[in-house]
């Protein structure tokens, strides 16, 4: 079988149609009778609601309905917090408070939603809305989590005292015992460099806005969400836990989604207030948030503090690593929300280095903040970036070359597979030679010349890198389904959404590969939870492992069920049947059946009652992680005297495992290479803290990159396959943004010596004018 041309760049399928505006977007099919909804939303971080009066709406001309929280709880909604247990310190629990769709006796965070007017139009809805009268009578807010846990500070959540939603004691089998030892060590060691490092909240801002249209079949007592999701599958079966139904009483579908980077994973109120509403009104119910709308209702991202040691022996070793991390999950515990702080974030350590002792330990903190939530990495890029910004501090505390004191520490080759000190398992990795690739591929020895250049111009330049090791898949269980329609065509059902990754030309061709048919013959369908299929949605890098996984096997599976049907209509032992080229043959003759032929007899043969199933097949596979790794390497350029910044030049050398498309690959990385930019040197969600207000809730006041601040990417790659799934490839979609923010700010510190290692991300220019100005003094 030739799978060699997985491996070469393509066109795109999907860019045909998308690029002629042929795409099916949210707001691009109304349904018959769709009504529109708009939110009345909380102008305070934190108030009691005294009462709401909707008898104004209801007058407005073309106002349909107003759902307020007494509506669902006639329809019993449940819980809108879902989030797997966590363990707490001894014996404790994750908290999960009650999170209303609609909010009851007191709103927590500005923009929680209040009520939802129901209209024919959208203007009539927003009308309506501006007449729903709410009294609000406010409370003390508190939205920096580090002053969320001060004694006397306003309490979130009286369950949660102090506002500790979970104090977790970390992945070692014995933590205190882990403690002790890591605290024996950096008491000992030589030397201790240590980093307080803050992870900006920032806003997904994906190009499509979160939206949907419910409906309601009263005849089958069915719900329906047509939402822009990462899986329908997962997201219909939240919504149905949060709605208190069987699976079988919702549906949702997915079709062309604007971006999504984990913000359109799990559910939102909105969603559930609509299919409340539209069983009310008998009608459909729309909704597109609006980007000002979006800043202050989406899930936001990151908010953390982490406090960070690592202790190294005379000659470099690194001996002992300690991490206390502090993660804000906003008034609610979003989708996963606590993961990412606690296992999601640690299994990234100890990156590539060989550090036997590993002690880091989370406290997840309540705030009157909107929830947080995952965007691209999810606690990826915080764990790289506390591990390489600590790393650069002990190579300056040390006077060792950053990049020599690295290399010490890398695990080598053959200690592969690694168990670390956190307990997982590196199944395969050539660090040293990802390294080497990416300093030549930035021309790192040449760096000196260009820093005199630069010089010459009056500017400042400094150098940065990251060693980035991360975790992908997340959640093992995917599987995958071959149906034959009838014809010459063969439908690859897949649970898993694509919303950017091109499952439409990679997976069809794969199929097509494995079984000798055109690509053309292979129809991609997803973005149903009629579908059935088991899996998760398209998160943490791990699609291509867990549903290639499944598709491998599948492929297999059907065509063991095609060699049993061909034996009998070819008049052949099993044994003598063998498929090639598309078709079933008996070995040593000229007797074939193409498989199009015998998937139409298997079928008519069930039909009979001959056989209990045709060709079409489903398989469902569990894939273990696998751990991506790179070599990223920034150059910035500072203008000391303004503090205006650039970033000179970026590249990458990442082992993604087998690379199925280099030009799909390559795009991954440049964008989340982009994101990772915006984070270190532009995006911060700002709230007030006397109101608790925010105070970037539009592209007027929320800086986000563009083209022309970004340079021409070089990047290339090392495979080095993994072990744990049959294609051997490993996740590519959150290495830059992983990679980025420690390269960049790992440059400033370079750059601008003695202050700019202080400088806390988003590297503004008035922060790296500052820093110029601690330099000359």
């Amino acid at each position: 079988m030739d799978t060699t041309a997985s491996h070469k760049p393509t066109i795109r399928v999907e860019d045909d149609y998308l690029l002629r505006g042929a795409g099916r977007y949210m707001a691009d099919a109304p349904m018959p009778g769709q009504t529109y909804a708009c939110f009345v939303r909380s102008p305070h971080a934190c108030a009691d609601v005294k009462s709401i009066d909707v008898s104004a709406a209801l007058k407005v001309k073309g106002v349909v309905a107003v759902i307020t929280q007494d509506e669902l709880k006639a329809a019993e909604v449940k819980n809108l917090s879902q989030h797997p247990p966590v363990a707490g310190r001894n014996g404790g629990k994750l908290i999960m408070p009650f999170r209303p769709a609609l909010a009851g006796d007191r709103v927590r965070h500005v923009g929680e939603p209040v009520a939802m007017v129901i209209g024919e139009t959208y203007a009539a809805a927003q009308d309506g809305a501006d007449a729903v009268e709410v009294e609000y009578e406010a409370q003390d807010a508190v939205t920096d989590l580090r002053q969320a846990m001060k004694p006397g500070a306003p309490q979130v959540w009286p369950e949660a005292p102090g506002n500790i939603a979970v104090d977790w004691a970390g992945l070692a089998a014995n933590p205190d015992e882990m403690a002790a030892k890591v605290d024996a060590a950096m008491k000992s060691a030589k030397y201790v460099a240590k980093v307080t490092l803050v992870h900006q909240r920032i806003n997904v801002a994906s190009m499509e806005p979160r939206g949907a249209t419910a409906s309601y079949d009263q005849t089958s007592d069915v719900y329906n969400l047509r939402v822009c999701s990462q899986g329908a599958r997962a997201m219909r079966d939240s919504m149905a836990g949060v709605l208190g139904v069987p699976n079988n009483k919702i549906r949702v579908t997915t079709e062309e989604v604007g971006g999504a980077f984990g913000l359109k994973t799990g559910p939102y109120p909105e969603y559930v207030a609509m299919l409340i509403g539209a069983r009310k009104i008998g009608r459909p119910v729309h909704w597109m948030s609006g980007r000002n709308e979006s800043f202050v209702s989406d899930n936001h991202a990151r908010d953390a503090v982490s406090d960070v040691e690592l202790a190294l022996d005379e000659k470099g070793k690194f001996l002992a690593y300690r991490q206390r991390h502090y993660g804000s999950l906003g008034a609610y515990v979003g989708a996963v929300g606590a993961n990412i702080h606690t296992a999601n974030m640690t299994r990234c350590l100890p990156g590539m280095y060989d550090i036997k002792l590993m002690d880091v330990q989370t406290k997840c903190v309540f705030t009157h903040t909107t929830p947080t939530a995952p965007y691209r990495g999810a606690g990826r890029p915080e764990a790289s970036y506390c591990l390489e910004r600590v790393v650069d501090e002990a190579a300056r505390v040390s006077g060792i070359d950053p990049i020599k004191l690295r290399k010490k520490n890398l695990i080598p080759r053959k200690a592969m597979p690694y168990k670390t000190a956190i307990g997982t398992t590196y199944d395969s990795g050539d660090f040293a030679t990802v390294v080497e690739k990416g300093l030549k591929l930035a021309d790192y020895a040449g760096f000196k010349a260009r820093k005199k250049e630069s010089k010459k111009k009056g500017l400042l330049r400094g150098i940065g890198v990251c060693f980035v090791l991360e975790h992908a898949g997340g959640m093992p269980v995917e599987g995958t389904q071959a149906v034959f329609p009838g014809g010459d065509k063969l439908t690859f059902v897949m649970n898993v959404q694509s919303t950017g990754q091109s499952h439409a030309t990679i997976f069809p061709r794969m199929v097509a590969e494995r079984l000798g048919i055109k690509p053309e013959q292979v129809i991609h369908a997803h973005g149903d939870s009629a579908h059935e299929i088991a899996g998760y949605a398209s998160v943490g890098s791990r699609t291509a492992m867990t549903a290639g996984h499944a598709m491998v096997k599948t492929v297999e599976a059907l065509i063991a069920k095609g060699k049993k049907i061909a034996a009998t209509a070819l008049e052949a032992g099993e044994g003598d049947i063998e498929y090639k080229n598309g078709a079933f043959g008996v070995v040593g003759t000229d007797r074939r059946l193409s498989l199009f032929d015998v998937a139409a007899r298997a079928k008519e043969m069930k039909k009979k009652g001959d056989i209990p199933e045709d060709m079409d097949t489903r398989v469902v596979t569990e894939t273990p992680l696998t751990f991506p790794n790179g070599c990223h390497v920034a150059e910035v350029e500072v203008d000391p005297s303004t503090g205006l910044s650039r970033l000179a030049s970026y590249s990458a050398v990442d082992d993604s495992g087998n690379i199925l498309d280099h030009t799909i690959v390559a795009g991954q990385v440049h964008g989340s290479v982009a994101m990772g930019f915006g984070q270190a040197m532009m995006e911060q969600t700002v709230f007030d803290s006397d109101s608790g207000q925010i105070l970037t809730a539009s592209f007027m006041d929320y800086a986000m990159p563009r083209a022309e601040d970004l340079p021409m990417f070089k990047d290339e790659v090392v495979e080095v396959p993994a072990t744990t799934n049959p294609l051997g490839v490993k996740g590519a979609g959150e290495a830059g943004t992983t990679a980025a923010i420690a390269a960049i700010m790992n440059a400033f510190s370079d750059a601008i010596p003695g202050s700019g290692h202080k400088i806390q991300m988003p590297a503004t220019p008035e922060k790296v004018w500052k820093a110029c100005r601690a330099m000359a003094g």
